[in-house]
């Protein structure tokens, strides 16, 4: 550049930066002028007591033609509050002269730790931060729910029958294991809070027993959000998940939610000779690996949903299974997926033998794996041109693709699936490559952002209502939510979740 050229472009600047400075100084003094917030309410779901803080924020807009100064921004509890503020990157409890620009804002940050008390229910605490602009007065409410919670750290071993109650929630650090020959109780209601990398491990035996009112819950320890539409309750790969040993046997899951794990429930190699696990009316959902994998072993499945995994979302190898209205759907959204574009994994497979190291596999007769009512369906596209693709997989002997009695025994009867139709008898009155319409399968929000959350009851005019095989349903005559199958016009229908028709605003079915 010219230096003439520079010295008037340099003169232009620092005129153009003092009439800035002028328009900064120029605050508006009108009460008319006031700010607006993201939120009137920073609210906190749940804090655990005595471990630590969790973090919330708002932000501070002045929608006004001009500049506006804050006289003063206060923590009405002060230095004495439960609740920290740090506006635009400075902490205290009192501040004085914040300058907002025109159509500029604020960024304020909130911390909240929550003392204990003698209280096994849920506390509230509250606060607010006031600002005083142009003599006016403006606030912003704090809340928190507190919550006592019984502490598990070190790695926790019941070495003898134990019932857990709902009391209190548990926040599990590290590893729960139940040794052979001991019984875990859970009790409806009771809500487990696994830290990063806790675990269960299993070999012996659990007994979960929610009720629809109060289920048991598995999910990771965080509560707060991972961005402003996404909450971590949702986000995989929050904790290990529950692993099952070859003593493990007569596990039962009733009413229970577990999710955001690395996995769900893992089965290690066992024995089909004993019942593993029986799950009824219970939701595993949103995993970094599998929903869940079986190795050799027997479950029984009812009325529940698997939902959403980077790998697979129910893998059998070997062994003996009865899963009859289950829904077992993947809509895993590809960029959370390991750092993967997608996933590869197939939303069911079957296989007769277990992989080993250096290629080797031991082989496992698949003596039965039974599916009645059952929806299996995912995002990935039905190939129309080779048989047992799309969604499900079988993982066989070329001569035993077709279903085998002894080696290789399946039967699909009254399914929806994302496969080709085929004419194998081992399909009986099953809807072929159809994704039913769910309520939310796509997990976005408004503004087209993944938020993991999803809603795989089905929709009007879904493929699976009223397709059901009644006399399985009759056996389940109330879907996991607790709707009769049975007494309604439209039923029954396939899967776990009975449809029921949905409403438009105006009080119509739609």
């Amino acid at each position: 550049m010219h230096k003439n050229s520079f010295i008037t472009w340099a003169t232009g600047l620092i005129v153009t930066m003092m009439a800035g400075c002028n328009d900064m100084n120029n605050y508006s003094v009108s009460p008319n002028h006031l700010l607006s917030f993201s939120t009137d309410t920073v609210s906190f779901d749940t804090v655990f007591t005595t471990i630590g803080s969790t973090t919330g924020y708002f932000m501070i807009y002045n929608r006004n033609e001009e500049a506006l100064k804050i006289d003063k921004i206060v923590l009405a509890g002060g230095s004495r509050s439960n609740f920290r503020i740090n506006v635009d990157g400075r902490k205290g409890d009192l501040f004085g002269d914040i300058p907002v620009w025109k159509k500029d804002s604020l960024y304020v940050m909130v911390e909240v730790t929550v003392d204990p008390n003698d209280e096994n229910t849920p506390f509230v605490i509250y606060d607010s931060i006031v600002f005083l602009t142009n003599g006016m007065t403006q606030s912003v409410l704090l809340e928190a729910y507190g919550q006592n919670a019984h502490i598990l750290k070190g790695g926790t071993t019941f070495a003898a029958n134990t019932t857990l109650t709902a009391e209190r929630p548990y926040l599990v650090y590290d590893s729960i294991m139940i040794p052979e020959g001991v019984t875990v109780n859970i009790e409806q209601g009771a809500s487990f809070y696994m830290h990063s990398k806790a675990k269960w491990l299993i070999d012996g035996t659990i007994k979960a027993n929610g009720t629809q009112e109060k289920p048991v819950v598995f999910r990771g320890d965080r509560l707060n959000n991972y961005s402003f539409l996404i909450s971590y309750d949702n986000i995989p790969a929050q904790w290990d998940g529950l692993f099952f040993g070859a003593s493990s046997f007569e596990n039962e899951l009733h009413y229970t939610l577990i999710r955001n794990g690395i996995s769900g429930l893992t089965f290690k190699k066992s024995t089909p000779d004993r019942k593993k696990m029986t799950i009824s009316n219970s939701q595993i959902k949103n995993m970094d690996g599998n929903v869940l994998r079986s190795e050799n072993c027997h479950i029984e499945a009812s009325n529940t949903e698997f939902s959403n995994a980077s790998r697979y979302l129910v893998m059998l190898a070997g062994g003996k299974y009865q899963f009859s209205h289950c829904t077992m759907a993947n809509y895993m959204p590809g960029s959370f997926i390991s750092n993967l574009s997608g996933r590869f994994e197939k939303c069911l497979v079957l296989s007769d033998s277990i992989a080993g190291g250096e290629d080797n596999s031991e082989k496992f007769p698949l003596q039965q794996a039974y599916f009645d009512n059952c929806i299996i369906d995912g995002s990935m596209p039905a190939d129309t041109t080779v048989l047992y693709s799309g969604e499900i997989d079988f993982l066989t002997g070329e001569n035993y693709l077709n279903g085998h009695d002894e080696q290789f025994n399946y039967r699909f009867n009254h399914c929806v699936m994302k496969t080709k139709k085929t004419e194998n008898g081992r399909f009986n009155e099953v809807l072929f490559a159809e994704s039913p319409k769910y309520m939310k399968s796509s997990g976005k929000n408004r503004d087209d952002k993944y938020d993991f959350v999803f809603d795989f009851r089905l929709d009007d005019e879904s493929a699976g209502i009223g397709k059901a095989d009644r006399s399985i349903s009759e056996q389940y005559p109330v879907d996991r939510m607790g709707v009769n199958r049975l007494t309604g016009e439209n039923g029954p229908s396939i899967g776990a979740y009975e449809y029921v028709p949905q409403k438009k605003e105006d009080g119509n079915k739609k």
